[in-house]
């Protein structure tokens, strides 16, 4: 059996999330998740926020927080990077109780066309991680279900945005030229290090997980240029932030 044909799709888990977490009074159904920590300290700069708990891991602590905008309830959540954490954190605040997510950070452009700050959708990814294969039967590509909703909303909000297949990959040090110009040839204009992880969970449990991107670095050319990435200017970091709040609400 291959090692990406582990999906168990009945069986147990000897590990349940629920049985790991403190549960939370009154825990937020939408919740905003942001892998960014100059985009988490913009957000408790600007919003009125309470810290209603927190999950562990590594050692360190992850804040979860409840605000109202709009007179809606939301919370807001800074989740580890990379596709294995970020599962494992998801599997928690869904055990706490959230029904549904939006995810959103950087993303590196496979093609120089893509702007930096430009926003995508992801509305596939390539799976070139691990977790999604314990969540999902075995694909190249896992499509996102809740691409086409997440779309609409930002049509509906008059939000430019580019909607792409994107290459998700656990190995940030290991994407050579060549996997790269197979990964564009296959449609893919971005890549991250998330989005098939957390979407398998998120189609596992039957969540409603939606994410966005916006286009940091660039990998197009033979120089990796770094662009924004680490240095995004304030006002987009506060624009990004803005859109995400919005969509959240209308979920």
């Amino acid at each position: 059996m291959s090692i990406t044909d582990t999906f168990d799709c009945n069986g147990e888990e000897v590990i349940k999330a629920k049985n790991n977490v403190r549960m939370i009074e009154d825990f937020p159904d939408t919740l905003l998740v942001v892998f960014s920590a100059k985009v988490c300290n913009l957000f408790l700069g600007k919003y009125d926020a309470t810290q209603i708990g927190a999950l562990f891991a590594g050692g360190r602590e992850f804040p979860i927080y409840r605000f109202a905008y709009r007179g809606m309830k939301l919370g807001f959540f800074h989740t580890a990077l990379g596709g294995a954490a970020s599962a494992a954190l998801l599997e928690e605040v869904i055990a706490l109780g959230a029904e549904k997510l939006l995810y959103f950070g950087s993303c590196g452009a496979l093609h120089s066309e893509i702007a930096e700050g430009r926003l995508l959708v992801p509305t596939a990814a390539y799976r070139d991680e691990g977790v999604s294969y314990h969540y999902a039967e075995a694909s190249d590509y896992l499509e996102i279900e809740t691409a086409s909703a997440l779309m609409q909303i930002l049509d509906d909000m008059h939000i430019a945005y580019h909607a792409t297949k994107t290459w998700t990959t656990d190995a940030f040090y290991r994407e050579t030229r060549s996997n790269l110009e197979k990964r564009r040839a296959g449609g893919c204009g971005v890549v991250e290090m998330e989005c098939a992880s957390i979407m398998a969970v998120g189609q596992f449990r039957k969540k409603k997980v939606y994410q966005f991107l916006y286009a940091a670095d660039c990998l197009a050319d033979s120089d990796w240029d770094k662009r924004i990435l680490g240095n995004m200017p304030a006002d987009m970091r506060e624009r990004i932030l803005l859109v995400a709040i919005e969509a959240a609400t209308r979920l």
